[in-house]
């Protein structure tokens, strides 16, 4: 392979690690080798993707340097996504989550527990919670409110060295007096705040979490830094002059529009589901223990809920609280929708588990760990931005997502159908690139997702070597 190739087939590698920081430049020189490596043995374990003995044993000693860690492997990818921010416009949904790895090993001390979990015997009533070995990790996502994913602002992991149930707990201590950065969930106003730092324009940044993000702090936070919030409430909180709750408010508001969605369960069936939406803006207030140290806001709580009781499955019921005005129905339906794009931070995690297999990693400290999931956090990010793009952008030019290398193979590879025929130029390739990994391409089917992506794009680095190989033989 010529030189002018190499550097047309990683470009978007190149990208990614322009701007990394490391304390030594033969360890960022190591880093590029070892993304690409793992990139085109995506899936694989570190001595199938590094092919001998030489690069195995580097990339080894590569994640257990003590100069390197997670913040050090993605730093080129934060400002990489700083950069794709910059050239959009509009509001950018900051996505927040925590997910865990588990794994099993002999000495589960050196990586530390994540959660607990209940053995067989718990199931038979003859024993009790056991702690289950593992690393979390919180994250936030940038993501355009047409879906596209620009990449990861902020990234924290840790492990505990003994899990606490906390719900036996609660009987002794009493947690509104403990502060908010003595406790595990200061990480969601740690990732809003490093997050807002490296986007730089706070105005456009709506930071989305789930009921665990529910925390008053957070608001104050947000507000500090004159960005914005949509959070799932689960707090029934003190409003107006603070002798009701917003639920006593909200409960007198009435029906102010419908909205009728689509969606799947957790077993794949479809549903729809007719909400009832209420709006209003209220004065809400911190607990009393916490009100010398916190003012009270003026937010916007927004109720959806389901007409009716379904049958065989729970009523949609979303409370959502945001910073943001909302003045008509079409404005709360808009805030609905941008929360229903939390799910993409769950493909994320998906695509690190499933894609990526970072759960069966052998890797034995939590150290080597949490450099190896940082690595793959780069690579689950680029195939569901590959997948995402084809959805919000299908009129782009190929060159956008694919090299022209690639692009080239997959014309040759796979004939065009009825469908590929007639679809847009970026949409024609990526429906090519997916059909090698295993999808149907029929009328009906929905558009590709990132499962069948990324076997694709696993199948055409194998077959881009060949060729490369091949074109060097013949001269």
């Amino acid at each position: 392979m010529t030189r002018t190739g190499q550097e047309d087939d990683t470009s978007w590698l190149e990208q990614e690690i322009e701007r990394s920081r490391f304390r030594d430049a033969r360890l960022r020189k190591r880093f590029g080798l070892l993304l690409e490596r793992l990139w085109k043995g995506m899936g694989q374990t570190i001595p199938l993707a590094c092919q001998d003995w030489a690069n195995t044993k580097a990339a080894y000693r590569f994640m257990d340097n003590d100069r390197v860690n997670e913040q050090d492997i993605l730093s080129g990818h934060f400002q990489a996504t700083a950069q794709r921010f910059s050239t959009t416009d509009g509001p950018i949904l900051v996505l927040q989550d925590t997910t865990s790895f588990s794994y099993k090993r002999e000495r589960p001390e050196l990586i530390g527990y994540a959660s607990s979990t209940l053995t067989a015997a718990k199931r038979y009533g003859r024993d009790k919670e056991s702690p289950q070995c593992g690393i979390l990790m919180h994250s936030s996502l940038a993501v355009t409110t047409e879906g596209l994913p620009l990449g990861l602002a902020s990234i924290k992991f840790w492990s505990r060295k003994e899990f606490k149930n906390t719900t036996k707990k609660r009987s002794k201590v009493n947690f509104t007096r403990i502060p908010i950065e003595e406790k595990e969930s200061y990480r969601w106003i740690e990732n809003l705040r490093q997050s807002t730092a490296r986007l730089g324009d706070p105005s456009r940044c709506v930071h989305i979490g789930d009921r665990e993000s529910d925390i008053f702090e957070l608001f104050c936070a947000a507000s500090e830094l004159e960005t914005h919030f949509l959070v799932r409430t689960c707090t029934n909180r003190l409003a107006g002059d603070g002798q009701h709750t917003v639920a006593d408010e909200m409960s007198e508001v009435r029906v102010k529009g419908l909205h009728r969605i689509e969606f799947r369960d957790a077993k794949g069936r479809f549903h729809q589901a007719l909400l009832e939406i209420r709006y209003r803006r209220l004065t809400v207030w911190t607990p009393v223990a916490k009100q010398r140290h916190y003012p009270a806001l003026r937010l916007t709580v927004i109720h959806a809920t389901e007409c009716g009781e379904p049958a065989g499955r729970p009523r949609v019921e979303w409370k959502l609280v945001t910073d943001l005005p909302v003045n008509s129905r079409s404005d709360a339906i808009e805030k609905i929708d941008w929360y229903a794009m939390r799910w993409k931070i769950e493909m994320f995690h998906k695509n690190l588990k499933s894609g990526c297999k970072a759960e069966e990693s052998q890797l034995r400290t939590a150290g080597r760990l949490t450099n190896l999931i940082a690595i793959f956090c780069i690579l689950a990010w680029r195939v569901f931005w590959l997948t995402e793009i084809n959805r919000s952008a299908p009129e782009a030019p190929p060159e956008v997502a694919l090299t022209a290398t690639e692009a080239s193979l997959l014309d040759q590879l796979v004939k065009d159908t009825a469908r590929t025929a007639q679809a847009p130029p970026l949409s024609r390739s990526l429906i090519k690139l997916a059909q090698l990994g295993g999808y149907l391409a029929r009328a009906n089917d929905p558009p590709p997702g990132n499962k069948v992506i990324w076997r694709g794009m696993h199948r055409l680095v194998d077959i881009q070597i060949g060729y490369c190989l091949g074109r060097e033989n013949s001269g």
